[in-house]
């Protein structure tokens, strides 16, 4: 079965790809929809979340495959830029380590590319252990406001995050937590941002270094005071952001390099 996807704005502009991150689906680009209705948008919801939740087993590989062959067939030729936040972005990196020249411009916001085997091995003991805690509104209360969702999307959260099976959990993790950057990402010619937040831990920040160090064409910045998740918890920000550096090539005076 393919991915469920969904297209907003004028068609006949460049082709703006959102991925969203694990836990969550196409929802939490809603603002990003709406503010960038000048363009061809799309939002993917990744193999066994969201809509999608009925098709093939996730992996990041297969979810890029998926994307690029979207991507081949709706954007005809036209400018792509490829949006990607935490578990989307990964998903993204290898996307444009798969087909070098598909993407012009990609915003890669909050990627994990350093694999950490103790973690790995925990993963599906923890989950076993914590699986029923997915069900308990209070619980998902708390790790909504970890992800700066808000109290209009709670309930779309919380019915995804219910309806998903305690494999397909452990399988984004394991997938989250042993991705790493691919051996060709250095050939990729797109132009690349790379955002993390201030706030966010050291691992991620390293990622984010690791990232601009191995292709010449990433630019990497810090965003003051914001942890995992800008594009909820600051969307007007992000959109601005991105805008400006796409049309402009300009970003914004307080945030600091990689």
């Amino acid at each position: 079965m393919d991915l469920a996807y969904q297209e907003y704005g004028n068609k006949s502009a460049p082709l703006m790809v959102f991925l969203h991150g694990g836990g969550v689906s196409s929802w939490m680009w809603d603002h990003q929809v709406r503010y960038f209705k000048h363009y061809h948008c799309m939002t993917i919801d990744l193999p066994e979340q969201g809509a999608s939740r009925n098709t093939e087993k996730f992996s990041i590989k297969l979810s890029a495959e998926k994307v690029n062959e979207i991507i081949k067939k709706r954007a005809k030729g036209k400018e792509v830029i490829v949006i990607g936040f935490s578990l989307g972005a990964q998903v993204a990196i290898k996307m444009l380590s798969l087909d070098p020249d598909l993407v012009d411009y990609a915003v890669i916001n909050s990627a994990l590319v350093r694999p950490n085997l103790m973690i790995q091995k925990m993963i599906r003991p923890t989950i076993r252990l914590s699986f029923p805690l997915v069900r308990n509104k209070s619980f998902a209360k708390l790790q909504a406001k970890t992800l700066y969702i808000s109290e209009e999307y709670f309930d779309r959260y919380y019915k995804e995050s219910s309806q998903m099976k305690s494999d397909t959990l452990i399988r984004i993790l394991g997938e989250n937590m042993s991705f790493e950057i691919p051996e060709n990402f250095h050939q990729v010619e797109s132009k690349i941002l790379v955002t993390v937040g201030e706030k966010e831990k050291a691992v991620m920040k390293k990622s984010a270094e690791d990232l601009v160090a191995d292709n010449s064409n990433c630019i990497g910045i810090i965003i003051p005071k914001v942890g995992h998740g800008i594009p909820l918890f600051k969307p007007v920000y992000f959109n601005r952001l991105i805008e400006n550096w796409i049309e402009e090539g300009t970003l914004p005076q307080e945030v600091t390099f990689t």
